[in-house]
């Protein structure tokens, strides 16, 4: 018998489905042959402003880049304590969200166990899910994106109830506002789901251009509930990566014995700390893209073709009628405008654009018409 070392994987991992994230900015401009400054990148959620100004002030003055990192953050803990509204000691940061996503995922679920999905959502809750051996119960949202609560409910009382022959649901993933659709969920709903026996993961990467308040404080009244953010998004360093949980304290005395000792690095830290010192320049950043995401809307309810979804996000998602989307995304790009395209369940035949800067709308909205 011939000895592979591939046969030592784990056999699940045969049967995983791959996370595609968007390619690279330095590829697209290569493959169209376009230099940098003339493409309209509206395909990732990113803040097309940008970091705030004193970001880079405060990563050229560090001088300390060769020492290890806290590995406890207590600084930027502290920080994000103030920001957020909750005790320093519910702050998990992290490499990026998806960080945490992984942590929880590895923490709460034996092969076998499950997590509740609903879909269309962001995809790494059920690649994190899979690659730690987990099912995935998808509860698809109902018209309009929103979460279909009962069938939730069924779902986890059915996994309690029959741990022998159900595989039991350990984590159900929320997003609010939720990504691709840029649905809130409200609070009603998620009082329902807390009272479930199950970890509720809110993910409120979005939540600052939501004109609803985050639920960050509701971690101190809810055992079984975390709450993940980040500063992708608002703070506009998503290169970066850095994000944090939010958590009951039961469980971050779990998170402090199961987390790398240095997950975040130096740079994201000087970076963090620098946004939180800048609230100012964020939340008028913040506005200006709510400002911006008004207009798009309008703007993009002319386009005959499209019919864009109401949102509480920094991007628009549009169904395609009487043309195939795939097309629409593939004359914007030849154009030097990137938007993500969807073709799957609850998004067939969808476009999603990110809100930028005004003129990148303008451009958009011309090239929209004329093709």
């Amino acid at each position: 018998m011939i000895f592979h070392a591939n046969q030592l994987l784990r056999e699940n991992l045969t049967t995983l489905e791959v996370y595609t994230p968007i390619v690279p900015f330095e590829v697209l401009s290569r493959r169209l042959g376009l230099p940098p400054d003339q493409i309209v990148k509206l395909d990732a959620n990113e803040n097309p402003y940008g970091p705030a100004p004193a970001v880079g002030e405060a990563l050229a003055e560090f001088g300390y880049y060769h020492i290890y990192p806290d590995p406890q953050q207590t600084e930027l803990r502290e920080a994000l304590a103030g920001y957020a509204g909750v005790p320093a000691q519910n702050i998990l940061p992290a490499h990026g969200a998806d960080e945490m996503l992984d942590y929880l995922c590895r923490l709460f679920l034996r092969p076998g166990d499950a997590i509740i999905d609903c879909p269309p959502t962001f995809g790494m809750y059920s690649f994190d899910a899979q690659l730690s051996g987990g099912y995935v119960i998808d509860i698809w949202r109902k018209a309009g994106y929103g979460v279909d609560v009962e069938a939730v409910k069924a779902a986890v009382l059915a996994s309690a109830a029959d741990q022998d022959s159900v595989p039991q649901v350990k984590i159900l993933f929320l997003t609010s506002p939720n990504n691709p659709s840029g649905t809130w969920l409200p609070d009603d709903e998620l009082a329902q789901l807390l009272a479930l026996p199950v970890m509720v993961v809110l993910d409120e990467a979005y939540v600052e251009f939501a004109n609803y308040a985050s639920r960050a404080d509701w971690v101190l009244a809810h055992d079984n509930l975390v709450v993940l953010r980040t500063f992708s998004k608002a703070a506009g360093i998503a290169g970066l990566r850095l994000g944090y949980g939010i958590c009951p304290i039961w469980l971050m005395d779990e998170l402090w014995k199961f987390k790398q000792p240095y997950n975040v690095n130096v740079a994201a830290t000087v970076a963090g700390l620098a946004s939180l010192r800048d609230l100012a320049y964020l939340r008028s950043i913040v506005e200006t893209l709510k400002t911006e995401r008004t207009r798009l809307s309008a703007l993009l309810a002319t386009i005959p073709y499209l019919r864009p979804q109401p949102s509480e996000a920094n991007f628009v998602l549009c169904h395609v009628d009487g043309r195939d989307a795939l097309d629409v995304k593939r004359s914007l790009e030849q154009r030097g405008i990137l938007v993500r395209h969807y073709k799957k369940p609850g998004l067939d035949n969808c476009i999603r654009i990110s809100v930028g800067r005004p003129e990148q709308t303008d451009r958009l909205v011309e090239t929209l018409r004329a093709i």
